[in-house]
């Protein structure tokens, strides 16, 4: 979790609707109200603790969490059962570790909040907020939320390690410090599906940039941070589609439900070479009668004013109150920077960035040259009237249509090669070492590994901000 220039008022938080009731954790407390309490474990009420993840099934990972739960019943995790080994990130709410679960080999990426801190800067409720947020996920391109306990002083998220980095750092490491085009849609490919993925869910992400855009180690994307993220109420639903790239609003008539699997005309795959490819007409599938899926929660309204000055959207820096479509502008920025190398208004101060971006046209440099549907999507995206933007109404359904696009199999797009893949952690030099049996240090971080000590697991030390 790098480091981020994000604001934002509390004020609009606290007022956010509940998707799922049902599923809403327990609210952060002060830490006055914990002074006395004991470290404990929370089992994150619809809760990723005692149920694999349907896309990780096989991660070793969640077994060992769960085996950990089981011996340490009722009490469940804290922070004795980690070695902190290095601490790999930091942002507004709190820092991020590389943590080991004692004796299982399993690495994890933990987030600890300071509840002292959050309480005095009014964060508590972007800290319930994250929370409640990793709980609902199961999405290959978003966290995997492991385990969530507190103690007197912390709030603890343990997550998914993701070893190669965050874009970002990647960008800069490239000959020309950007990436070339088909490498910018590969990631802009697994990004927009993790935002259709959260707009089905009713949340809105509000703080994409290459910094939280993180890289697993087999090359594939997660986001991360979620605490400015908005959520709402929406239930997803099918539409009429023409079939020639236009929309009719009207949802399906109840009595006449769609039979079978439905077959969108942006996942049909090319199998045959084109001189022989039948058309959709020659399977039986009519055009004009499929329908599409709408997953996007146009009606979600915020006031707050969040998120990094380059990649605000016009209608949060003019107060007029925001949506979905936000996430729909950072993506034209997030694409923009990936291929450019900077972000189009950025000025220089933060002043003159959100000047540019309300009031200066969108400008392409001469170099590096990039294709036309790429200028085409990014000018789509970067349209400043929310209202006028590519996928306003029709969400991600309508930016998979678009040619910057073709090629993409989005039914396999896990399968398909990344860019780049991080070269493999050596974990074995975060082994401890000891002397005349002593209690150990990390000698990679200097950390005390408490795996043997009777102590209060509040005393742990960590560094902050």
């Amino acid at each position: 979790m790098p480091n981020s220039s994000s604001s934002s008022t509390d004020s609009d938080m606290i007022t956010i609707n509940i998707s799922n009731p049902s599923c809403a954790a327990t609210p952060l407390m002060s830490p006055k109200k914990h002074q006395n309490t004991a470290a404990r474990s929370n089992s994150l009420d619809c809760s990723t603790n005692s149920t694999i993840k349907r896309h990780t099934g096989g991660d070793s990972r969640w077994e060992a969490i769960q085996t950990a739960n089981s011996q340490n019943s009722p009490a469940g995790l804290n922070l004795t059962h980690f070695r902190l080994l290095k601490r790999i990130g930091y942002g507004d709410i709190g820092s991020v570790y590389l943590v080991e679960l004692q004796g299982t080999n399993a690495f994890f990426a933990m987030k600890v909040m300071d509840k002292a801190s959050l309480a005095n800067r009014n964060k508590l409720i972007r800290a319930q907020n994250e929370r409640e947020i990793l709980g609902l996920l199961d999405h290959p391109f978003l966290p995997n939320l492991y385990s969530y306990f507190e103690t007197d002083k912390f709030y603890c998220l343990v997550m998914e390690y993701c070893s190669g980095g965050n874009l970002h750092s990647l960008r800069q490491k490239q000959p020309n410090k950007y990436f070339s085009e088909q490498a910018a849609k590969f990631f802009v490919s697994e990004v927009l599906l993790a935002l259709e993925y959260l707009h089905m869910l009713g949340v809105i992400y509000r703080d994409l940039k290459p910094e939280n855009v993180l890289v697993r180690e087999g090359g594939h994307i997660m986001l991360s941070d979620f605490d400015l993220s908005l959520r709402c109420t929406f239930s997803p639903t099918l539409v009429k589609s023409t079939g020639d790239g236009n929309y009719t609003a009207g949802i399906l008539d109840a009595d006449s439900p769609v039979q079978g699997c439905i077959q969108p005309s942006t996942f049909f795959p090319r199998i045959l070479p084109k001189k022989n490819r039948k058309t959709k007409s020659d399977f039986g599938i009519s055009v004009t009668s499929l329908p599409e899926l709408m997953a996007e929660p146009t009606s979600a309204r915020s006031m707050s004013f969040v998120g990094t000055h380059e990649y605000l959207a016009p209608e949060i820096i003019k107060g007029e109150g925001h949506g979905s479509a936000v996430d729909w502008w950072t993506l034209g920025i997030f694409l923009y920077e990936l291929l450019y190398g900077t972000t189009p208004f950025k000025g220089a101060g933060n002043r003159a960035t959100l000047f540019n971006v309300v009031g200066q046209p969108l400008k392409f440099p001469d170099l590096p040259v990039i294709s036309p549907a790429a200028r085409d999507l990014i000018r789509g995206l970067l349209v400043k009237d929310p209202q006028k933007r590519i996928a306003y109404r029709r969400g991600a359904t309508e930016i998979k249509q678009h040619p910057f696009f073709e090629g993409v199999n989005w039914a396999l797009v896990r399968s398909a090669l990344p860019p780049h893949i991080p070269e493999p952690v050596d974990y074995s030099k975060y082994a401890v070492k000891t002397n005349g049996g002593g209690s150990g240090r990390d000698n990679a971080t200097g950390i005390k590994n408490k795996a043997n000590e009777d102590v209060d697991n509040s005393q742990h030390d960590f560094e902050y901000f």
